[in-house]
């Protein structure tokens, strides 16, 4: 289940701007999901294999150039997918953690 949040999070932060793998990992941390190198960068590399992502190389003004990921029209359908997927889970565990308040 982890594996789809994360894509589901990942999609969504690299749709609302193009974002480097830096600022990903940052975004993440800072919404309390702590997230490696080590599994971002190969999760990075499958979801442009697959055509939802797309990056660029741009200059950096503090190091080496950046490799900045951008979202596919592919992506945006699969991220719509994961949405909806998301909001009908979140549904059935509240549905069950209501019943259980009782």
């Amino acid at each position: 289940m982890r594996k789809g949040v994360l894509e589901l999070c990942i999609l969504s932060l690299i749709a609302e701007k193009d974002v480097y793998a830096s600022e990903i990992i940052d975004q993440l941390k800072d919404a309390k999901l702590i997230v490696v190198e080590g599994t971002l960068y190969p999760l990075l590399t499958r979801l442009k294999n697959e055509g939802l992502t797309a990056y660029r190389w741009e200059e950096s003004k503090s190091g080496p150039p950046r490799k900045y990921y951008q979202i596919t029209e592919i992506g945006n359908k699969v991220l719509e997918d994961l949405k909806n997927g998301w909001t009908a889970l979140e549904d059935s565990v509240n549905s069950i953690v209501k019943k259980s308040k009782k």
